[in-house]
């Protein structure tokens, strides 16, 4: 695996500081089991994020694909499973960075209704969780952009027939953002933990071509 695009999205919404944006520059240019990372910082505008890891993708040339994207709310971080054809910000109050409400559009009319990632999601999840970092896999990666960029790669790669691995992962607010008042309650964690995590998952990929078979409970459904 000599190659792994690695992509966060900028701040957007309520949000001053995104954990993503934050563990991409990170891990920009650093090693993981022989692997070099390659980070993108994406924009938070619908189809104009596809766009820019679509030409990071032709310009890297990557093995794999890790998408990051905050969600708000959730206390681990969480490996989505599926992306949906489905674009709805309406039902969250939630615009994109150029304005763009949108409720029920299509990230692509003739695609199908959903991909599942290719990342080993167990696999990741179990080598986090082992080295003491929360993590859990996530069966919803929600209607906004994180939903949408994760779609339109996975619909990228098919109908190109690439040959790369590409998923999603999910981070909490970082402490600084709960901190705030309109998230007070709010799980955090720390950027620091956040990008030890992500280490750790892209070295499972890197050491399973194939998931795992083994269980990984949650007490959650998300």
């Amino acid at each position: 695996m000599p190659s792994v695009l690695l992509t966060g999205f900028e701040p957007f919404g309520t949000t001053p500081v995104n954990p993503a944006e934050q563990v991409a520059r990170r891990l920009d240019g650093t090693d993981v089991n022989g692997a070099r990372i390659a980070s993108c910082i994406v924009p938070n505008t619908f189809f104009t994020c596809i766009e820019v890891v679509k030409a990071a993708i032709a310009e890297l040339q990557p093995e794999v694909v890790v998408m990051m994207g905050e969600y708000g709310g959730r206390a681990t971080i969480t490996v989505e499973r599926i992306a949906l054809n489905l674009n709805d910000g309406a039902r969250y109050g939630l615009r994109d960075n150029d304005g763009k409400l949108l409720q029920d559009v299509l990230t692509a009319p003739d695609g199908p209704v959903a991909y599942r990632s290719t990342l080993p999601i167990r696999a990741m999840v179990r080598a986090m969780r082992d080295a003491g970092i929360p993590a859990d896999i996530s069966d919803t990666a929600g209607t906004f952009c994180c939903n949408h960029l994760m779609y339109g790669i996975l619909h990228h790669i098919a109908v190109q027939g690439l040959n790369l691995r590409a998923g999603w992962v999910h981070l909490p607010h970082l402490p600084e953002v709960a901190a705030l008042e309109h998230n007070l309650g709010a799980p955090s964690m720390s950027v620091e933990t956040a990008a030890a995590g992500l280490r750790v998952a892209i070295a499972a990929v890197g050491a399973h071509p194939h998931d795992t078979e083994d269980t990984i409970s949650s007490r959650l459904q998300i």
